[in-house]
């Protein structure tokens, strides 16, 4: 499975792989549910290889831990999940 770091890298960088709407799917500190957000609301922070920025659908930011991403979507179809410990 590919790094989620990695992933993210790919889809900024490379335009043709890139060319969609992309959301990712995180888990919240104290919730049992995922949260989704855009990568347009999302911003990467140059030097920063453990986390990002989203704007969230509370309107305010929030920094999410690379660890805590659970699926990416690109145009509404799910194209990474991370492995389930439990499994």
């Amino acid at each position: 499975m590919q790094p989620i770091h990695e992933l993210l890298s790919r889809i900024r960088w490379d335009e043709a792989f890139g060319n969609g709407d992309f959301e990712v799917a995180y888990l919240e500190r104290g919730q049992a549910t995922l949260e989704r957000v855009s990568l347009e609301n999302v911003e990467f922070e140059k030097g920063n290889s453990f986390s990002f920025t989203a704007l969230c659908g509370d309107k305010q930011e929030h920094d999410i831990p690379f660890h805590r991403v659970r699926e990416v979507y690109k145009n509404g179809e799910l194209i990474w999940k991370r492995p389930d410990p439990q499994e």
